[in-house]
């Protein structure tokens, strides 16, 4: 078994000004040919992109509403929601958090090895940016699971499911019950290889990461519009920690402003990749999810990995160019 990262207000707020004006077959054609190269791969693929430019809007997709396991791509989530107690004063950016054994979850190339504090702002940072575990449960500790489940069900997200901690998630894949948390003692063995019952799999209706495309690319035409923040320096910081995510310049073109979260998982032989969030080429607004779930010997998972980067960032390559 292995875990490994690679790169977890409302609705009705338009994102358009004015009706929107279907796109041109030339628009789209070269973006239609890109997805149908995603869909393609050897593995059960999600993916839509939609794109709004000046009173323009359209988009492509391959099966959209295909319920996936998404991983960390959940994390935007999380943020979106400890930036919500910031700005209504029940938690501070600049506060210390704990980093310890409490929190200690796999893979956590930040926060791995170390104990102490530090302000939750380098949590936030360090969940975006590196998709440190640990710092998702010390975030999810600030914040609290069920309000940002809350969250999710106020945007309508009716596929959409995070854990409660990533520990009680990998404890849950392991084969212990729902709601135990085996620890940082447990983690350390399972690392290693011990079970704990059955193991489970990855994309369950218990304990998991998972949506769809077209919930991920409401919800982040909806938060980056400033729908779930009341204030704008609040909408300001989201972007900018999104900004952060390692999954950015390895599936957005150069030099294109963009916010996301990928995601991924190896357990057993079952595997994830996805990559959800909003770019801006020409000013326009290219929102996407592109996810794939497949099974597999671990030794197809770096060719893998590879196929998808190339198939995701030429969708994205191809929407930057139809809108150019």
């Amino acid at each position: 078994m292995q875990i490994d990262r690679r790169g977890l207000a409302a609705l009705g707020v338009s994102v358009l000004a004015a009706p929107a004006i279907a796109a041109t077959a030339t628009e789209t054609t070269q973006v239609r040919a890109a997805m149908d190269k995603f869909a393609a791969l050897p593995a059960k693929a999600s993916g839509l992109v939609s794109v709004q430019s000046g009173r323009t809007k359209w988009e492509v997709a391959h099966a959209p509403e295909a319920r996936l396991f998404v991983g960390s791509a959940v994390k935007t989530f999380i943020l979106a929601q400890t930036l919500r107690d910031v700005e209504a004063g029940r938690l501070a950016e600049d506060a210390q958090r704990p980093i310890d054994d409490t929190v200690r979850s796999l893979v956590s190339p930040v926060f791995d090895n170390l104990t102490g504090t530090t302000q939750l702002r380098n949590v936030l940072e360090a969940m975006i940016s590196h998709s440190d575990n640990t710092a998702t449960d010390a975030a999810l500790a600030a914040c609290g699971v069920d309000k940002v489940r809350t969250l999710i069900a106020h945007a309508g997200l009716t596929q959409t499911q995070i854990s409660n901690s990533t520990r009680q998630l990998f404890s849950y894949l392991a084969g212990a019950p729902y709601g135990v948390d085996l620890g940082w003692d447990g983690m350390k063995a399972l690392q290693k290889g011990k079970s704990f019952g059955t193991p489970r799999a990855a994309l369950n209706d218990v304990e998991t990461m998972a949506s769809t495309a077209r919930e991920m690319v409401t919800w982040y035409q909806a938060a980056l519009n400033g729908a779930y923040f009341a204030k704008p320096e609040t909408l300001i910081e989201y972007k900018r920690i999104l900004s952060m995510a390692d999954a950015i310049p390895q599936g957005v073109p150069p030099d294109i402003a963009a916010y996301g979260k990928g995601g991924s998982i190896d357990w057993n032989d079952f595997h994830c990749f996805a990559f959800a969030g909003q770019m801006i080429p020409s000013g326009a607004k290219v929102t996407f999810h592109l996810a794939i779930n497949w099974t597999g010997s671990a030794d197809g998972v770096q060719p893998m990995f590879s196929a998808y980067i190339n198939a995701a960032s030429g969708v994205l390559i191809a929407a930057q160019k139809a809108v150019s």
